[in-house]
């Protein structure tokens, strides 16, 4: 059997074809989440209260997202206009604060063209996936890893925040050395005032590579 090492080209291959067999539309994704809020759970092999009430909260925060974000008409112009098939394959899990604002901007767009495919699977059912498209050496999510859906060639990846977003983390890092609670709270009040926006420009320039 092959290594990633000895073969890398396959192993990846492998590695992206099982996780695409796995994947969620992001309909199912949203009834699992649902699901586990009810129950007071959340993903992942690690059972918390914390990470229930995470859970919990990215629920509501989806379905607000859900009902709220507005995509600008030249931008559904240019998402119409995609001729290449594109899968977007994203690793996230229920209880990531930033997963909750980008998954829904990711399936309004994937809402507007047959030509783009969202799948969402686990991080934590999927390690051999997430340590090929690490950030900084971490498992950060959420992840999109683009594909082009007929060859599955990797294109590009995308995350774990948008860009504005990430500058106010690594700032933050670089004067406190950890995020905090409170700056976790900044980072959604930022999300909800920038209704998208940010995450939004991001995604559209993901359509462009090939």
């Amino acid at each position: 059997m092959n290594t990633l090492a000895e073969n890398p080209i396959k192993s990846i291959n492998v590695i992206i074809q099982r996780a695409l067999e796995f994947g969620m539309t992001y309909g199912e994704y949203r009834e699992l989440v649902q699901e586990l809020a009810i129950r007071k759970s959340n993903t992942g092999p690690e059972k918390t209260e914390a990470l229930a009430n995470y859970t919990q909260l990215n629920t509501k925060r989806m379905d607000r997202w859900d009902k709220t974000l507005r995509i600008p008409s030249e931008v559904m112009d240019h998402v119409k206009a995609l001729k290449q098939k594109m899968t977007w394959l994203v690793l996230t899990e229920s209880w990531c604060g930033d997963a909750s604002p980008s998954l829904p901007v990711m399936n309004k767009l994937a809402e507007l063209t047959p030509n783009l495919d969202l799948k969402i699977v686990l991080r934590d059912e999927h390690p051999e996936l997430m340590d090929l498209f690490l950030t900084n050496g971490t498992r950060s999510i959420p992840k999109v890893i683009v594909l082009d859906s007929l060859t599955q060639k990797v294109l590009g990846e995308w995350g774990p925040r948008s860009s504005k977003a990430t500058k106010m983390v690594l700032d933050h890092k670089a004067e406190h050395g950890q995020l905090t609670p409170e700056f976790k709270q900044q980072l959604q009040v930022f999300y909800n005032k920038d209704k998208g926006q940010d995450i939004l420009k991001d995604l559209v320039e993901l359509l462009s590579l090939e």
